[in-house]
């Protein structure tokens, strides 16, 4: 009797007594792999993420749809992933071939789903995307001012890469004993946009001559060596001129 009595105790906990019950019961799985998957976790953020980025697109119904459906299918694969890896979880917790073929299976699922979503964002936003840098391209490139910021701000990067590449590379050409100059970078930098930009004699030997104290007062400082302040600034002034050719042919691109 007792056996029987848990039987159905059993039964009636694993089957649904009404419409309610189910939906109960499929909450409490949305909820519990919403709460306590990683990745799902990670899905979703990206979710709302994408959802607020597409706002800015003007998509129609049909490709909203397309795109909400490529959402729900991923995170839907995911879940199903999960029910999988439990359900076999529960059956063995020892190593088995077909355990393994299970979980990788349903592991595949989700990037199949995955692959499929790239494949929709591409055919969705790559054209608008495309448009958008084309014009922000160009209206940077347009705007001296713009471009100048740029610039610095991607000397500052390069400079800062530089000095942390010579800090941990001990045995190649850059190393501790070899650190470039970053005050010397970024003046010479300046300086070449100075030069890039105006025609007047003497703002371009104001410029060429603070450049030049700037890098001498780091040698005087024993803060670097000759050696370094003249790559230095050769890195600087040949970054900027790069830069500035790049834009240029974008320009005559477009």
């Amino acid at each position: 009797m007792k056996q029987k009595d848990s039987k159905q105790t059993q039964d009636k906990r694993l089957k649904n007594n009404s419409f309610i019950d189910a939906w109960k019961n499929a909450i409490d799985g949305i909820i519990y792999a919403t709460t306590t998957q990683s990745n799902i976790k990670k899905q979703l953020v990206i979710a709302v993420i994408v959802v607020i980025i597409s706002l800015f697109f003007n998509l129609n119904r049909a490709e909203f749809l397309c795109f909400m459906f490529t959402i729900v299918l991923i995170i839907f694969a995911e879940m199903v992933n999960t029910a999988i890896e439990t359900v076999v979880d529960l059956y063995t917790d020892l190593y088995h071939p077909k355990a393994k073929i299970a979980k990788d299976v349903a592991a595949g699922g989700v990037v199949i789903t995955t692959i499929n979503a790239i494949i929709v964002a591409y055919f969705l936003f790559f054209d608008k995307v495309s448009e958008m840098g084309i014009t922000f391209i160009k209206n940077v490139a347009n705007s001296p001012t713009h471009l100048a910021f740029s610039v610095v701000v991607i000397a500052v990067i390069s400079v800062l890469v530089l000095i942390a590449f010579a800090k941990t590379n001990k045995h190649k050409g850059l190393n501790e004993k070899f650190i470039p100059s970053g005050h010397t970078t970024l003046g010479f930098a300046a300086n070449t946009i100075i030069w890039i930009s105006t025609d007047n004699p003497v703002i371009l030997i104001l410029s060429l001559t603070m450049a030049i104290l700037l890098a001498s007062s780091r040698i005087q400082a024993k803060e670097h060596k000759l050696s370094e302040v003249v790559f230095s600034a050769c890195f600087g002034t040949i970054l900027v001129l790069g830069l500035y050719a790049i834009s240029s042919g974008v320009l005559r691109l477009f």
